[in-house]
């Protein structure tokens, strides 16, 4: 990343940081260390980054379309930490009803908008470019997009979406799981960036954690 684009990034993430923090989120960076078992739940309305738990890539989005598939807004895994392209807002499933601050269980379908280009994460029967697995996408526009955009959150202990566990997310149209491998990387225009797909098989390439975000304390 040159000096210039770590300025730009470092401008808007600190504004970014001003108006979570005014709206009574609490945001994180790498080395925060919360022993506040409260804010360890993750809620609805939270303004995230995901990291691949193999890989340590951060899920992301971008204005560049695939070439193949659906020629939709692609999505990748990206290598480093502090580029707003790779926060996503957690939205409601099914019914959008998702209360900001609402604990996010076990089961519980959502839907991830990526913040930058308002468009929803999203899986479809289209091959993905490089593993030729099934296409992860972003699509819709505003957040509003169709039933490919829903992901029913998968805990490990069954219990509530913690920031300290890692988790997985499945494609609730199809029954794949959001995946990344450290064997699929692209070429120009995003070299080295991570494709991201959806596979049938649950492994450790299928386990995410949050990582950088503005987080919404559980409502009470």
């Amino acid at each position: 990343m040159t000096v210039t684009r770590r300025v730009v990034v470092g401008v808007f993430v600190g504004l970014f940081l001003i108006v979570g923090v005014c709206r009574g989120a609490k945001t994180t960076t790498p080395s925060d260390d919360d022993d506040d078992a409260a804010a360890d739940v993750v809620t609805c309305g939270s303004t995230i980054k995901l990291r691949h738990a193999s890989t340590n890539y951060r899920l992301h989005s971008h204005k560049v379309t695939y070439g193949s598939g659906s020629g939709q807004q692609s999505v990748t895994g990206f290598p480093e930490f502090d580029d707003p392209n790779s926060l996503w807002t957690i939205h409601g499933g099914k019914d959008g009803s998702c209360p900001r601050g609402k604990q996010i269980k076990n089961g519980d379908v959502i839907r991830l908008m990526h913040a930058q280009t308002k468009k929803n994460l999203h899986s479809h029967l289209h091959q993905s470019p490089l593993t030729h697995q099934q296409e992860v996408s972003c699509y819709g526009d505003n957040g509003v997009g169709d039933s490919g955009d829903m992901w029913v959150v998968e805990t490990q202990d069954k219990g509530p979406w913690k920031r300290s566990a890692p988790i997985r997310f499945k494609h609730a149209d199809t029954g794949m799981y959001l995946y990344a491998t450290s064997q699929a990387k692209f070429g120009n225009p995003i070299p080295g960036q991570l494709e991201v797909s959806a596979v049938k098989h649950s492994d450790p390439n299928s386990l995410w954690n949050t990582a950088e975000g503005f987080y919404f304390p559980v409502e009470k």
